[in-house]
């Protein structure tokens, strides 16, 4: 008989407000610790930022700089954790920089520091400067073209991005010991905790250049993560399990429960007691939503300005290439309200903007910065710092290919819960990792998995995605559902 407690609590949503998609938040109970007046406990006001740089800007002309980009920023946040019910840290951050380029026709320089007086910010253009007078030239150095940039009203966009969380250590102590109480309660095989955290992080920055880009804007972030512990008696010893869970937001209000993130952290360990090996074999793979957006970043990783112009891509020259199948698009949108990867400028101050990057299978567009850009006689595409909000759909989803419906697909096969290692490698796109999950025979979960490797090729791998599940799921600044490759070689026993 199957142990219940390994089939649905895999095949449901994660706990609202742990990033998902589509379930409505469902918020922390009000308390006056998350309710508080927002304050940014920010030591700088934007308008002394804007002075910063503009000083700065002034200085490196003064200098006889050709072209010069600043940024000065702030940070601020508060860490917790605690484990078995004890307070094991309490760290409050704060860090400042200001970053100094100088371009002497196309020869660059760059210095940076953390004091901002008159004399450290002349002392660190000076240097910059210096460097840029010394380095060899290069031809694809420079400020990205004025007519990419971000001007005006387009660089001041509220994207709704800084939400900040008024708590204190005892109120974020409260909540994380909340949590893994909650997975300490949930079943008395939960035995052990490796721990839960709270954070809370706030930062604003100002940049600015001499081709007349000006902006800035500040963001947030909060996170509530635990790692309970699972173990039973067996005949050869204590079965020992570990799972986790956290919830993500940019403002604490949309975070999940304590009690919710605890208990599904703690029915994910419990599901994979009893785990077994399994023979070598070839079998179709079943990605779990959170662990799926691992192939979305190696696609990114390919198609990034730096692998191209490096030739180190197993995806070199593929645009107008087919190269996912013709059910499978990707769209990116970096203007998503409160998205973990919004930004109305990227790291050079480019505009960024909404794109198809992968339509019918086939690749729209690379993610450059205006330097790799000009390595690959391209145009910049606003990717200075990454890739922003992507989300990857497949045309032949239906709204009710939740993940037993996904399970039924894959029918007989491996369903991954975890990755280990990172046994990628971008040149060839030949793909190794460390694997747990779950066997399933005739759609259905049988029993956990462990101490297995999956192998294949990127390349073949992205062209065998059969299906995408519409369990989408929100893993950092990507959203996508399960996915199933046809294909996979297992190594087992």
């Amino acid at each position: 008989m199957e142990p219940s407690i390994i089939v649905w609590p895999l095949a449901r949503q994660p706990p609202a407000g742990t990033t998902s998609a589509q379930a409505a938040p469902l918020h922390m109970p009000p308390t006056p610790l998350l309710n508080a007046a927002p304050r940014s406990g920010f030591a700088y006001p934007r308008d002394q930022f804007k002075q910063y740089v503009e000083d700065a800007l002034a200085f490196a002309k003064q200098l006889g700089a050709s072209d010069a980009g600043v940024e000065v920023s702030e940070g601020v946040g508060l860490s917790v954790s605690v484990r078995k019910g004890e307070v094991e840290n309490v760290e409050r951050n704060r860090d400042k920089s200001m970053g100094i380029t100088v371009y002497m026709g196309q020869r660059r320089g760059n210095a940076s520091t953390s004091d901002f007086s008159r004399a450290a910010m002349e002392q660190t253009v000076r240097a910059a400067h210096d460097i840029a007078r010394f380095t060899a030239e290069d031809p694809a150095a420079g400020l990205p073209e004025q007519q990419d940039m971000a001007l005006g009203a387009a660089a001041t966009r509220d994207l709704d991005l800084f939400h900040p969380w008024a708590i204190d250590a005892e109120g974020a102590l409260e909540i994380a010991m909340r949590c893994e109480a909650a997975a300490m309660g949930v079943d008395a095989r939960i035995t052990n905790s490796e721990g839960a955290g709270v954070s809370a992080q706030q930062s604003h920055f100002f940049a600015g250049n001499s081709r007349g880009f000006r902006g800035g804007y500040a963001s947030s972030r909060h996170s509530l993560s635990v790692a309970p512990i699972a173990s039973a008696p067996g005949k050869r010893g204590d079965d020992m399990q570990r799972d986790a869970w956290y919830t993500s937001m940019r403002s604490a209000a949309d975070m999940a429960a304590p009690d919710a993130v605890g208990r599904y952290a703690a029915e994910r360990a419990l599901s994979r007691l009893k785990s077994r090996k399994i023979k070598t074999c070839q079998v179709p793979v079943l990605f779990e939503s959170s662990v799926a957006s691992g192939l979305l970043g190696a696609y990114v990783q390919a198609t990034s300005g730096g692998s191209l112009y490096r030739k180190s891509s197993f995806l070199q020259d593929s645009m107008g290439q087919q190269v996912l199948p013709a059910h499978i698009d990707v769209h990116e949108d970096a203007h998503v309200l409160r998205g973990k990867g919004s930004a109305p400028f990227d790291d050079e101050g480019v505009l960024t903007h909404a794109r198809d990057v992968v339509s019918g299978g086939v690749v729209q567009g690379y993610f450059l910065s205006s330097y790799s850009a000009r390595k690959l006689g391209m145009r910049t595409t606003g990717h200075a710092g990454g890739s922003q909000n992507l989300a990857l759909t497949s045309r032949l989803t239906n709204p009710a290919d939740d993940l037993p419906a996904m399970l039924r697909k894959l029918d007989r096969g491996l369903f991954v819960i975890e990755l280990m290692g990172q046994g990628v490698n971008y040149v060839t796109g030949d793909y190794s990792r460390g694997a747990a999950g779950f066997w399933v025979e005739n759609g259905r979960i049988k029993y956990p998995v462990h101490e297995i490797t999956i192998a294949g090729n990127l390349r073949d791998m992205f062209k065998g995605i059969s299906a995408v599940g519409a369990d989408a799921y929100t893993m950092g600044s990507k959203t996508l559902g399960s996915v199933l490759i046809d294909r996979m070689k297992i190594a087992g026993l």
